[in-house]
């Protein structure tokens, strides 16, 4: 296997953290950037000690000069309360992120990845979701700045691409979970959990009919990786998630189940904009990268709420009053 030197932006974030494991374990030279808003340095702990790591605090709104051969672009705040806390940061984060980093890859000629998401899509019209479909999304409302930040990060990809026959892929990251999650993200799986393990209501926003598609983190990671090692000629986008669908309440219901808690479940106004239907279609991905997600929901929670069970959740502080 020839060894290559791999940046990874957010690479102590949740998703970023899982890549840099399994590139490291690979034999790769990693390089994980992060500034730590949203992410923790203790997700990459284990790591710090092996001499093909590296972890350099940096900002990707900032240039940076680091000589690499391909680049994981996962940087960026991905929750709700996260992203629309500085929308304005989050919109730079996306655009200005995308910008120096295929600056980097064209000057280095390396091969770079843009970790994009399913909020492409918006509050979609069609369903499933292929990649073909343009999107429903409001360009002003609260969850623009990383719905159109992503957007906009996108067409950067394509127009490197096109002008200067840079190696891109672009995947469209669904619903993920599973350990390493920030217990305060904000984000439905981690919110349930937290409240099931410590008594509490589990909230609902609406009235929890609203479905989504939850794939866990292994079976992305693994997605991701084939992605990059992929045929050049195969840039995407692609999307990559799980194509089972549940409800919110379903989901509430299963998570107070597997914790053998006796939470009860509570009702609160929808959030603007916020999507009634998401689940992939995962044709292009099962064809061209011959992947499948493995993790059924209720194996993947277990897991996920065994590795919650071990956080004093006093020792984490919420990156945002947001959550």
């Amino acid at each position: 296997m020839k060894v290559r030197r791999i940046l990874v932006t957010g690479g102590a974030g949740f998703l970023g953290s899982h890549i840099c494991d399994r590139l490291v374990a690979q034999g790769h030279d990693v390089i994980c950037l992060d500034n730590l808003f949203t992410s923790q340095k203790q997700n990459i702990a284990h790591l710090l000690g092996k001499p093909n790591f590296e972890f350099i605090r940096h900002d990707v709104t900032d240039p940076i000069l680091l000589e690499v051969d391909e680049i994981y672009n996962m940087a960026c705040p991905a929750a709700p309360g996260h992203y629309q806390y500085n929308p304005i940061k989050t919109m730079k984060t996306s655009v200005m992120g995308a910008v120096n980093m295929l600056g980097l890859a064209k000057r280095c000629n390396a091969k770079i990845l843009q970790a994009s998401t399913s909020e492409v899509y918006g509050d979609p019209e069609v369903h499933p979701q292929p990649e073909s479909y343009r999107g429903n999304v409001n360009p002003i409302g609260p969850r623009a700045c990383y719905d159109e930040g992503k957007r906009a990060a996108e067409t950067l990809f394509f127009d490197y691409n096109r002008m200067h026959r840079l190696k891109i892929k672009v995947v469209r990251i669904f619903n993920t979970y599973g350990p390493r999650m920030h217990p305060f993200d904000g984000r439905v799986v981690t919110n349930f959990i937290r409240q099931a393990l410590r008594g509490e209501d589990i909230t609902i926003f609406g009235e929890g009919n609203q479905t989504r598609s939850f794939c866990y983190c292994d079976d992305l990671v693994e997605v991701i990786i084939r992605m990059m090692n992929g045929p050049d000629d195969f840039t995407g986008p692609v999307n990559i998630g799980n194509e089972g669908e549940f409800t919110i309440k379903q989901l509430a219901e299963m998570v107070v189940e597997l914790t053998g808690g006796k939470s009860k479940l509570v009702y609160r106004p929808l959030p603007q904009d916020d999507p009634t239907q998401r689940k992939p279609d995962i044709t292009l991905a099962r064809g061209k990268l011959g992947w499948e997600p493995k993790v059924p929901l209720r194996d993947g929670l277990v897991k996920t709420i065994e590795s919650m069970k071990k956080l004093n959740f006093e020792d984490y502080r919420p990156p945002t009053p947001n959550y």
